[in-house]
């Protein structure tokens, strides 16, 4: 039976489905979360994390039943906040949720903090929190976080967020990076690779190391999809397998 370490990971990602949830601006949460999601995709790609994602016209409801149906190593849920009663516009911060009772769950909202106080203007307001009520965090199968990233019925925070949908990606693609242990790559244009091999076959691995779980093969003159490089492997995509090769073995069409 293969364990985690032996496959490329595949998460489910979640931005928010909530259009009635609007930022100072007036543009919704829904809106600014999915543009998050679109800009991680590339990182994702690049760095072999596979991912099935919701669509706006779900609810968090159907999210989570979508992700149980399927058999996914992490459940990442996006969202932004904001303050109730008298506080509301003038709270500020980030929250990682996660189920109190998962400890892969706490070491993810851990990472997914430290690594986002790097570009939070106050980092002291970025924290980790357990919860036992959050749908997305306690009834997901697959280990989960919830992240709000800022307040958006704050000026400061909703103007911090539009102006870093970048930034944001790429810190939460290098915190999936860091939770299973695999490289962060660069985006590249996906390109077309011819295997090249005077015998033998080509090992597709679950990670960049001759001593990684081999996850399928190819034979001279395959075609192959080439979707990131790390060090001297590419990411690639090849029958529906992805993985690293050795890209000494690999010619870019």
């Amino acid at each position: 039976m293969l364990g985690k370490e032996d496959i490329m990971p595949i998460i489910y990602l979640s931005p928010s489905t909530q259009e009635a949830n609007l930022f100072v601006n007036g543009v919704s949460e829904e809106y600014y979360m999915n543009l998050i999601a679109d800009a991680m995709v590339p990182y994702l790609q690049s760095s072999g994390i596979e991912y099935v994602r919701n669509t706006p016209d779900m609810t968090a409801a159907s999210s989570i039943a979508a992700s149980n149906r399927g058999f996914y190593n992490f459940h990442l849920a996006l969202h932004s906040n904001a303050a109730p009663g008298d506080s509301a516009g003038k709270v500020r911060g980030a929250i990682a949720f996660y189920y109190a009772n998962s400890d892969n769950g706490k070491r993810m909202a851990d990472i997914i903090v430290k690594n986002l106080k790097l570009i939070y203007p106050l980092p002291d307001r970025v924290r980790a929190e357990s919860t036992i009520s959050i749908g997305e965090v306690v009834r997901t199968k697959a280990p989960s976080v919830l992240v709000e990233l800022a307040f958006h019925d704050n000026v400061e925070d909703a103007t911090w967020l539009k102006d870093h949908i970048q930034e944001i990606a790429v810190i939460l693609v290098q915190s999936l990076c860091e939770y299973f242990n695999i490289p962060f790559n660069q985006p590249m244009e996906a390109r077309q690779g011819v295997v090249h091999l005077e015998s033998g076959r080509l090992n597709i691995r679950a990670k960049p190391d001759t001593t990684s779980h081999i996850l399928g093969y190819a034979y001279n003159n395959d075609v192959l999809t080439v979707l990131g490089q790390y060090e001297n492997f590419y990411v690639v995509l090849f029958q529906g397998i992805e993985g690293y090769a050795s890209a000494n073995y690999i010619a870019i069409a």
